[in-house]
This record gives structure tokens, sequence and C-alpha cells, in this order.
């Protein structure tokens, strides 16, 4: 997977998450966002990774979500390990 179809998961799951109030209320909770702070922060790096985050932390979401958007859980997974990088688990690139 590359990076661009990685976040184009990270986008739709962040739509995902804002389609149902109760599951973007969450979100924003767990981050410390606030619905005024929250649009600042999408276009900061790594916000991508944390809707990432999110939504693997939670079995149940993750399925809902993989079986909304036609997705294996394993491909955002895949997403989720691009938009980390290979040093998010102190390995090096080479």
């Amino acid at each position: 997977m590359d990076r661009e179809s990685a976040e184009r998961i990270a986008i739709e799951a962040l739509g995902f998450l804002a389609s149902d109030p109760e599951r973007l209320d969450r979100f924003m909770a767990l981050t410390g966002l606030t619905p005024d702070t929250l649009r600042g922060a999408a276009g900061e790096p790594g916000f991508l990774l944390a809707v990432l985050d999110h939504l693997v932390s939670d079995e149940s979401l993750l399925l809902t979500f993989s079986a909304n958007a036609g997705q294996q859980p394993e491909q955002v997974l895949a997403a989720r390990d691009v938009l980390a990088g290979p040093n998010a688990m102190g390995l090096r690139e080479g």
C-alpha cells in the first residue's frame, strides 16, 4: 500500500467518524480536540494517523468501518502502518 492509498482510507475513516455524532464525540474526547480545534488539527502532520490509531484501537469500530467502507480490516491496519512510517516501532529504512 502506498501513502496516497493510506491517506485515502484515513480520510474515509474520518468521514465515517464524523457521520455519527457519538463516534465523533468519542474521538474528540480521546484526542483532546474540540469542534473548534478539529478543523485546524486536520491539517497537521500525524492527524490522519491519529484517526486510524483511534479506529484500530476499537475492534468493533474497526469492523463496522471496514464493513461500511468495503475494506478488509487488514487494509486499514496496513494503512495505519504506512502512515506511521518505518520508524514508528524503532525500525530503520534500508
